[in-house]
């Protein structure tokens, strides 16, 4: 029965109050009914308001050998957010999450391709093609601003301004950033709504600055496969999803002398802690540089 405390009500909060993507609340309903789950199979028998931090141990003791220390700590916030939730709504007194410390975790360092690889993608579609050239514009647009692949492919024609040069972009929890395009983004995405979008488009109507040929704007995965293509063609053999590319974004920059914060607000980051994943990378090749130029190195 729908409750006030129900797992549909909290993930409903979410989405109300801070503007989480749907992809977030379904990992977080998916995380919780599992905990729900355990709980109600277990000898505890009790339901997932009512859990106690003995019960919060134990299950975490049984998915730790088939879980990275990442996956622990994603499903320890969002037993966390849960039980938050609940006692700001007055539901329980305490947080039974509070006490457990997250798992040690080892620092995340983003793969990510050199510019040289970023040259040779950026030229594997075939522009000749009506396709191929909205490709192009979409593999430009999102080198050239970093933005998730969440980001691109919902750009509405309304959020570009090609006389200031810029794309306004609606970011995790609804917030907005303005983001610069650079010439080649710029001639590209102007190419692309000269000579391919409305013949792409034929007698339909969309708002989408990428529609496919359904008028419809692209998936996520579509993106995905697309981008993988094109990195066979250009003979990248590394794993690359289009996150690669807002990697290669950030530390490009740093690595040519860019202000980590202004790399941070053009990432939408909330926190200049996840910008610092970046600097690792940018200080290596830094090291490189001059372990192969310097007399002395």
């Amino acid at each position: 029965m729908e409750s006030e405390h129900s797992l549909e009500s909290f993930c409903d909060a979410l989405w109300l109050e801070e503007g989480l993507s749907s992809a977030t609340r379904a990992a977080y309903r998916s995380d919780l009914q599992s905990l729900a789950d355990f709980l109600s199979d277990s000898q505890c028998g009790r339901a997932l308001p009512q859990a106690r931090p003995e019960d919060l141990l134990a299950y975490i003791a049984l998915r730790h050998a088939s879980s990275k220390s990442t996956s622990a700590n994603r499903r320890l916030s969002c037993m966390r957010r849960y039980y938050r939730w609940l006692m700001q709504r007055g539901i329980r007194g305490d947080d039974p999450s509070a006490a457990i410390r997250s798992a040690r975790q080892p620092a995340r360092v983003p793969h990510t391709l050199s510019e040289e690889q970023v040259e040779t993608l950026l030229k594997a579609p075939d522009t000749a093609t009506l396709l191929g050239l909205r490709d192009k514009a979409m593999l430009e647009c999102l080198y050239a601003t970093g933005l998730r692949v969440s980001e691109l492919v919902s750009l509405r024609l309304a959020q570009v301004s090609m006389r200031d040069a810029v794309v306004k972009v609606v970011g995790k929890g609804n917030k907005e950033r303005l983001v610069p395009l650079g010439e080649e983004a710029l001639h590209w995405i102007g190419r692309w709504l000269r000579e391919g979008r409305s013949v792409v488009l034929g007698a339909r109507t969309s708002d989408a600055l990428f529609p496919t040929a359904q008028a419809e704007p692209m998936t996520r995965q579509r993106f995905w496969v697309l981008l993988r293509n094109y990195a066979r063609k250009a003979g990248i053999r590394a794993a690359l999803s289009p996150h690669g590319l807002r990697h290669a974004f950030a530390t490009h920059l740093l690595n040519h002398g860019a202000d980590l914060r202004v790399v941070q607000l053009l990432l939408g980051h909330a926190d200049i802690t996840t910008t610092q994943i970046y600097t690792h990378v940018a200080r290596e090749r830094l090291r490189q540089l001059h372990a192969a130029h310097h007399p002395r190195a």
